[in-house]
């Protein structure tokens, strides 16, 4: 007999003879919200009260189990029940529990299912704890039941990576009992008929018995310490492994204490924001438009940009029409695109068909009249702003209309490129960072007559190329590279007043940066800033302080590692500093009567962050940035900014606007025209404001 029973609008409860079948509905990914919590623990106290019941059998519907906790839920007081409460009373259920995990089950999804009886798996599913990716660690009996199950080595892999794992491997290590295909439903039921069979083998987790790993914890505090030191949750997440051979009860005590006080660390504070602002910055005005359809697109430029973009649009799917002036050079980049996908296939991130049937839809071109029927066109040529007004002035001619044109500047006004058409509400910028198929970033800059619809279309492309675009207002460098060129500045103060590009480095990777900015800059090539500074010479005040140290260096045809050397020497697989490049900088020392002084890392870093922090308040407060989070989002994903800090305004916060103030106050007194406080610091010091509070209009 069946008998359908609604606990709540989220599970329900379907009687199929002695068989209970829980469905988890809460669209899209079944998060583990307060319904969902609720209505599992009613769902499973109904199937044990009802004597016809002799086994339950747990399931979700749509495309995923439960792939994570309620993000609406972060940052707010906790409501009963407690997903460690759920999962406890779950595997003390009298009668078999078992569950069927489809799509992704990840962190208290994954730990719902281990607090089953037995997990069957459906052919793709994915499963994880990604907790640590939040700063955080499991908190619902992943440290104490997954050990019991795959061992502490496996369990501290995929806690300390948040990587996900494939059926096939959860399957090996026995973190389910088996992979079936099907609908969840239909698996459940002749699942849940095989445990009233005797075929299907159940027991509790809790009652298994987890093995000390010494090899595997030593194993996970060295890499913690190496790679990880900065994440206040990791040797948190060892030490709850580590408990896992006493009672499940026990460590599980552990565990939650172990994430309470995660949560309230500068680092899990700073990566539960960074999460969110992956999320934030799809929040703009234009959210509402239609994106128009883009299957294929052009894009003029097969350079070390044009090359990257393509490749990006041909891995989301996109044909691609590659345009370049002459054979050559158009042969050039088609090879560039070849390798970049060689290298994806390389890496695992798509197959050996995949990658042919890329290949396939690229159509290189000199004549851009083959343009004529592509939906979008991205410009990614030189930084030269006459050359890109032609361009524009025939695309406007050649393309059809409602075909969105997009620029790839760096720096150039999108407003005097646009102007150069008779459509310029098709027109915007398109900033994608180097190398384009690999970085996350897109800025989406968007000119005075840009059109809704065709902001809401960069964004639909970033997501289809599984970019995190950024909405930008129009200013020289939009965002991260306006905010760079000043922050740069300060930089090369500090250089010509004492602290040598290795040491500055130093600094800055030790405060978790990815690549200290000299290095950076040897990698992008320095010729690349060479020429920016050359564009800008003209409009540079007389009062600026300004360093010829990198001129001097580009001037020698050391451009980094392209040429060999540059601010350092590349020597086969060693990197050490350029004596020659050293000799330059003494050199101007004495030039300019400067006795270097020595900087602190403390003083390096705290001149570094009060810069960066003092233009991106600039820049919201110009409305360049919608929002102080916005920024955050640039830096994180597309300048290396560490992920544990939040980001740069984020992290403003955590030193106070008043410090910040003082900080240039003392620093004016070197140099009154770089440091200045900007006007929003002062005003958020005098009402105690904070930059997350204008992140929601609090």
């Amino acid at each position: 007999m069946t008998d359908t029973t609604p606990i709540n609008d989220k599970i329900s409860l379907e009687r199929q003879g002695q068989i209970a079948l829980v469905r988890i509905d809460n669209p899209p990914v079944n998060a583990s919200g307060q319904a969902v919590r609720q209505g599992l623990v009613e769902a499973v106290e109904a199937a044990n009260a009802d004597p016809d019941v002799k086994v339950i059998a747990i399931y979700a519907a749509g495309r995923t189990f439960v792939a994570g906790a309620d993000i609406r839920e972060f940052g707010k007081p906790p409501k009963a029940p407690a997903l460690p409460d759920v999962c406890n009373q779950i595997e003390a259920s009298a009668k078999p529990v078992i569950s069927v995990l489809h799509g992704t089950a990840l962190g208290g999804g994954l730990e719902l299912g281990l607090a089953t009886h037995a997990r069957i798996g459906i052919t793709g599913l994915r499963v994880g704890l990604p907790e640590i990716l939040l700063g955080l660690l499991p908190g619902a009996g992943g440290t104490q039941r997954a050990p019991r199950l795959i061992g502490m080595a496996n369990t501290l892999d995929m806690a300390l990576s948040g990587r996900q794992v494939k059926a096939e491997e959860a399957l090996a290590w026995g973190l389910i009992d088996r992979v079936e295909t099907g609908d969840p439903r239909a698996v459940a039921l002749a699942a849940a008929a095989e445990v009233l069979a005797g075929t299907l083998a159940t027991r509790h987790t809790g009652d298994l018995t987890a093995t000390r790993d010494e090899a595997a914890l030593k194993a996970a505090r060295a890499m913690v310490a190496k790679k990880m030191a900065n994440v206040a949750s990791a040797p948190l997440c060892i030490d709850a492994v580590a408990r896992a051979t006493g009672p499940v009860a026990d460590g599980m005590t552990f565990e939650r204490q172990s994430f309470m006080e995660a949560l309230k660390t500068p680092s899990g504070k700073g990566m539960i924001h960074a999460f969110f602002a992956e999320r934030a910055v799809a929040k703009i005005p234009e959210a509402g438009a239609t994106p128009r359809p883009v299957a294929k697109i052009g894009v003029i430029g097969g350079g070390t940009m044009g090359s990257g973009i393509a490749t990006a649009a041909l891995l989301g799917g996109l044909e691609v029409r590659l345009i370049e002036v002459a054979e050559d050079v158009l042969e050039r980049g088609r090879a560039t695109i070849e390798k970049n996908l060689d290298g994806a296939v390389k890496r695992g991130k798509i197959s050996e068909p995949k990658r042919d049937a890329a290949l396939a839809r690229l159509a290189p071109s000199t004549d851009m009249q083959t343009l004529r029927d592509v939906d979008l066109v991205i410009e990614a040529v030189f930084e030269n702003m006459e050359v890109k007004k032609q361009i524009f002035a025939k695309l406007d001619a050649i393309c059809k209309p409602g075909a969105v044109m997009a620029s790839n500047t760096s720096y150039l006004n999108i407003n005097e490129i646009a102007s150069a058409t008779s459509r310029p509400q098709d027109v915007l910028g398109l900033h994608f960072f180097s190398p384009a198929h690999i970085m996350r970033l897109l800025e989406v800059v968007v000119a005075d007559k840009t059109a809704p619809e065709v902001v809401a279309t960069g964004f639909a492309l970033g997501k289809a190329l599984r970019k995190i675009a950024v909405r930008a207002g129009v200013c020289d460098g939009f965002i991260g590279n306006r905010i760079l060129a000043h922050y740069g500045k300060v930089i090369m103060y500090m250089l010509m007043d004492g602290a040598n590009p290795d040491e500055i480095d130093a600094a800055l990777e030790g405060f978790g940066l990815a690549m200290g900015p000299f290095k950076v800059g040897d990698l992008a090539g320095l010729d690349i800033g060479w020429a920016e500074r050359k564009r800008r010479a003209p409009l540079r005040p007389a009062e600026e302080r300004y360093i010829p140290i990198a001129d001097r260096i580009c001037e020698q045809g050391w451009f980094g590692r392209k040429t060999g050397q540059g601010w350092y020497l590349y020597d086969g697989g060693e990197i050490r500093p350029n004596p020659e490049a050293q000799a330059i900088i003494d050199e101007e020392r004495a030039k300019a009567g400067i006795t270097p002084r020595r900087f602190t890392p403390e003083e390096i870093v705290d001149r570094f962050l009060t810069a960066m922090i003092s233009e991106s308040a600039r820049v919201v407060a110009d409305g360049i940035a919608q929002r102080p989070i916005d920024v955050d989002a640039v830096f994180l994903f597309g300048y290396g900014f560490p992920r544990f800090r939040g980001g740069p305004l984020h992290h403003a916060d955590q030193i106070g606007a008043a410090k910040l103030i003082a900080r240039i106050e003392a620093y004016a007194k070197e140099d009154a025209h770089f440091w200045q406080v900007p006007p929003l610091l002062t005003t958020l010091a005098k009402t105690g404001g904070s930059f997350a509070a204008l992140n929601t209009g609090d």
